[in-house]
């Protein structure tokens, strides 16, 4: 008799964050690339990266408080990626669609009306600290805590 299903293990919340060298020789794209590094956006020796691109565009959208389409993201990514002499894989609408979703689980980045911004065209660090540091990490924190005092009993 083959082993019984189990249904499949979904996180109501998931987060990933890691520590690195203090970044204070980093800037531009590097410096996007360790931060999407930090919060779990990209692998370690990932070089599937467009996500950084697409971070760093809107960061720069946000200068001038401008909301981009997705065609927007795509046409700046692309040129970002030129402008950096990397390859334009993952530079596809699709893919950067879904890189968009990541960024908007964390609650960086919202859409409306079929365009994307920075949340509320805010500061990153604010977002973190509101969105993520005092709402997400407790709850998720609290829920880890919780099964392994029950493991114990």
């Amino acid at each position: 008799m083959p082993p019984q299903t189990i249904a499949k293990d979904t996180p109501l919340a998931e987060i990933t964050l890691r520590k690195y060298e203090h970044p204070k020789n980093l800037s531009g794209r590097e410096l996007a690339r360790k931060a999407c590094l930090s919060l779990g956006l990209l692998q370690p020796g990932d070089s599937r990266d467009v996500i950084v691109d697409v971070l760093g565009v809107l960061l720069e959208a946000k200068k001038s408080g401008e909301a981009l389409s997705l065609e927007n993201i795509q046409k700046r990514a692309i040129e970002e990626r030129k402008a950096h002499k990397l390859p334009l894989a993952g530079v596809a609408q699709s893919n950067l669609a879904r890189q968009l979703r990541r960024l908007r689980s964390l609650s960086l980045v919202e859409k409306a009306a079929n365009t994307y911004r920075i949340a509320e065209f805010a500061a990153l660090k604010e977002i973190f600290h509101e969105k993520i540091r005092n709402f997400l990490l407790p709850s998720v924190i609290t829920r880890v805590e919780e099964y392994l005092e029950l493991l114990e009993r």
